[in-house]
């Protein structure tokens, strides 16, 4: 039998992903449903989302934002709607216009800031519904192949699922949303990177008690960017209020990864976990890309517990809706196990963390560095 080169399995993988595309669901950002309007659903839970964006403004019916890159940071907000019949590890999303809110996620009254007082004052609103100890803020950079739609329905699905108590906060980078676009979409993670001291420097200027900040695939690389950025600068966690950095199925480079986490302070690693899983079949295209480098969301679990970080291995977990990639958000199992970390004092440790060691004596999660 002959074997397939590198080079056509590569090509093969990267087709399917293109076929896989080609079906993308449609954009749903401010578009209602008029015979069932989300607000008439009062067993939908609704969340208000706030935007931040290194995308350009979109023409396109319920897109938003599109994939070109801005020169300034775009602040916005949405309501999204949760159906009642909501399962959690999965995402309704409509495969059609408009969406029916009893069963699909609907994304409604989209509105845009006119200056960084204005949004500051808008997230301070709803940090100030909440109960003193949850008034926190949860930053989520999403990843490779996303559109705004794309990013905003993980997020709310995440949030809910999780059981977040706090404000959720999208950083939404230009990307393509089209899987052969991969070099396109890594350099728009690098032009939103000059981007990131603003980001901080809004959220800084909130009443937020305290910050949790998730990244995801190559999300994750802009993330790290910005802290090694910050540190340099001598404000990384200046305020003191970040507690979690969660980076899930991180899409970066094992070397460049070691260079980063060797400029972060100690303390600040203790604060960081990752998500990975050898079965990540996203991260296997990405290596072939990269000429063979291995990826930190599919490294040795030792090898990165060795950088001081706490590794949280997902690989046996197979039950995820959203595939190998976002086991994150589609698996039930693990949004409650983030949830669990999220919203309480203690850190993941089955000693540590309420009702973690009896989720872990059922689950084939493991955890190291703890």
């Amino acid at each position: 039998m002959t074997r397939a080169r590198p080079t056509t399995r590569l090509l093969a993988m990267l087709l399917a992903a293109v076929l896989a595309a080609c079906g993308r669901p449609p954009e749903l950002v401010g578009i209602d449903n008029p015979q069932v309007p989300a607000e008439s659903v009062a067993e939908a839970r609704e969340h208000r989302l706030f935007i931040m964006s290194t995308r350009a403004a979109s023409e396109v019916i319920g897109a938003f934002y599109g994939a070109g890159r801005a020169p300034d940071l775009g602040l916005a907000s949405v309501d999204v709607t949760v159906p009642p019949t909501h399962v959690s590890g999965h995402l309704e999303r409509p495969e059609q216009l408009p969406p029916d809110p009893r069963s699909e996620f609907a994304v409604v009254d989209p509105a845009i800031y006119g200056s960084e007082t204005a949004f500051i004052r808008a997230i301070d609103r709803e940090l100030a519904r909440r109960p003193a100890g949850q008034r926190q803020l949860l930053l989520f950079i999403h990843g490779y192949n996303n559109t705004t739609s794309d990013a905003i329905l993980r997020l709310t699905q995440f949030v809910h699922d999780t059981g977040f108590p706090g404000v959720p906060v999208l950083l939404t980078w230009a990307s393509a949303a089209r899987a052969p676009r991969y070099v396109y979409d890594l350099n728009s993670a690098l032009v939103a990177r000059s981007k990131l001291k603003d980001v901080a420097g809004i959220l800084a200027r909130t009443e937020a008690g305290s910050f949790d900040i998730f990244a995801h695939s190559m999300g994750t690389l802009l993330a790290m960017e910005g802290f090694v950025d910050a540190q340099d600068a001598g404000r990384l966690d200046a305020g003191g209020r970040i507690e979690t950095v969660m980076l899930a199925s991180p899409d970066i480079d094992i070397d460049l990864f070691r260079s980063q986490i060797g400029r972060l302070p100690v303390s600040f690693r203790q604060k960081m976990y990752l998500l990975i899983s050898h079965d990540d079949g996203a991260l296997r295209v990405s290596r072939a890309i990269a000429g063979g480098v291995p990826r930190v969301g599919a490294a040795d679990a030792a090898e990165l517990e060795n950088l001081g970080v706490t590794v949280i291995d997902l690989s046996e977990i197979d039950d995820s809706s959203a595939g190998s990639h976002a086991k994150f958000a589609g698996s039930p199992e693990v949004v409650q196990l983030i949830g669990a970390g999220l919203n309480s004092a203690g850190r993941f440790g089955v000693a540590t963390t309420p009702g973690l060691g009896e989720l872990l004596a059922e689950v084939p999660i493991r955890i190291f560095g703890e």
